[in-house]
């Protein structure tokens, strides 16, 4: 069957003031165009969608099936309408992205510039943040799109696989663990630690792993920055775990030893998550595609 949309949106009008009156004041019609418009629709459809009574209309179980779908097409046709307009002012898409640090510190900076060389007039917001927010801002529309670690919930978001990274233990030069090659979590349990933000995803992780140690993780330092935490371990401030890549830039010039954690949880996976309850803008779905393709 084939829908006019402006009975459609007439329907949706009626429903929500349970009155033909007011939506014909609403939409500055009469009340006769109204009525007729909603006649072809039941018509059409070949039930009846409204109970008319002394107080106004209520809706039949047609009726609220319908008002679920002409919502969704309402909905659908002002996010074309948006789509189509960025297109016309030649901006062709925006995409807003929330992502942990060890994203944007390791893969994401290329992967944005790959895609904009091919899609130079796409539009990024991107901000850093831990994994906790990541899930809030997407949940609540305020990301289109969040990169977590993938222990971190996604609360009833979609994911979908994006890169792999690996965390090493990161000393200083001249630090007794330095000379080893491969150390335990348990072996360093009673050393303290430069650690991330309270909410950090990486934080999250590591209190896990000394919890089920019976043992707390002594932080003597908290601070976001992957750049400050090396800083701080080269000044012999306590050790930290990052990101084997993030690391590698400040080991010559920071004087600092990197050394394999054989822990399998040291081995992440980080994933790309976005909302389910809605199908991902065309600009949007492109870049999804782009970061989904294998790495070389």
């Amino acid at each position: 069957m084939r829908y006019d949309l402006t009975s459609l949106d007439l329907f949706i009008t009626v429903a929500q003031e349970r009155n033909l009156t007011r939506a014909a004041g609403i939409k500055h019609l009469a009340v006769s165009a109204v009525s007729k418009r909603i006649s072809e629709l039941e018509a059409q459809i070949g039930s009846p969608l409204l109970i008319r009574n002394a107080r106004g209309v209520e809706l039949t179980p047609a009726g609220q099936s319908l008002l679920f779908y002409a919502r969704q097409l309402k909905q659908t046709m002002a996010q074309l309408d948006n789509e189509l307009s960025e297109f016309a002012a030649g901006v062709k898409g925006h995409i807003r992205i929330h992502a942990i640090t060890s994203a944007l510190s390791q893969f994401l900076p290329q992967d944005v510039a790959g895609f904009a060389e091919r899609y130079p007039q796409i539009k990024f917001d991107i901000e850093e943040r831990v994994g906790s927010a990541v899930i809030r801002a997407v949940a609540d529309g305020r990301a289109d799109l969040g990169i977590i670690a993938s222990h971190t919930p996604a609360q009833g978001l979609e994911t979908l696989p994006y890169r792999h990274d690996e965390l090493t233990l990161v000393v200083p030069g001249n630090h007794p663990l330095a000379s080893l090659k491969s150390v335990q979590f348990n072996e360093l349990i009673e050393h303290e630690f430069v650690g991330p933000h309270l909410d950090s995803s990486l934080h999250a992780l590591l209190t896990r792993e000394a919890d089920k140690l019976g043992q707390s993780l002594k932080l003597r330092i908290r601070i976001s920055s992957f750049d400050c935490m090396c800083r701080m371990v080269s000044n012999g401030l306590g050790l930290a775990v990052l990101p084997r890549s993030v690391v590698e830039p400040y080991l010559r010039s920071y004087r600092l030893k990197r050394v394999v954690l054989n822990e399998p949880w040291a081995r992440r996976s980080l994933l790309l998550v976005l909302r389910k309850d809605e199908a991902a803008a065309p600009t949007l779905r492109t870049f999804i595609d782009h970061l989904s393709q294998p790495v070389d």
